[in-house]
């Protein structure tokens, strides 16, 4: 998907997310207005199921000093912070990371924080769920891109690990 005026080279966010993601397979650049970014409005703008998106979420064990991970998590489901993310972390306390943490750590924004171009060393947790999608949605590294792949690619990647109940569907109503 290319846009006429707009090569690499005006596009940084674009250059990095295109290295990140070579020779990991298949896959859909999928450009979004950042002020769409948050999934429930990207989804309804574009026409996304939530069940399609996937979430990729830093979290903080509460130590001296920090650890983090990345945890990967459908939109539909919540990351369960309190007991599987503070037992793998193994620090007493878990947390989501706060945005100015997510930035410091890995350099995106959220609502486009990406499982691609993540620092060396930081685990990366899938939850078994994102796994059973046939295609799922994932933020680009920038608020102004998604990528649009089958969930097979986040194996392609050298700290990621599937969790199984990492995460639990969100109640409904």
């Amino acid at each position: 998907m290319s846009h006429p005026g707009r090569g690499d080279g005006d596009d940084p966010d674009r250059g990095r997310l295109e290295a990140a993601l070579a020779g990991r397979g298949e896959f859909e650049l999928f450009p979004c207005d950042p002020a769409l970014a948050d999934t429930a409005a990207f989804c309804a703008a574009y026409g996304f199921a939530p069940e399609d998106s996937a979430n990729t979420i830093v979290v903080i064990g509460k130590s001296d000093p920090p650890v983090y991970a990345a945890c990967v998590v459908l939109a539909t489901h919540r990351l369960d912070v309190n007991r599987i993310v503070k037992e793998r972390l193994g620090t007493r306390k878990a947390s989501f990371a706060s945005p100015d943490e997510t930035r410091e750590l890995t350099g995106m924004e959220i609502g486009g924080v990406t499982a691609f171009g993540l620092p060396a060393g930081l685990p990366l947790w899938v939850d078994a769920a994102v796994m059973q999608r046939e295609r799922i949605v994932l933020g680009g590294g920038s608020r102004r891109w998604k990528v649009i792949a089958p969930p097979a690619i986040l194996r392609t990647l050298p700290n990621a690990v599937i969790v199984d109940g990492l995460a639990a569907p969100r109640p409904v109503g």
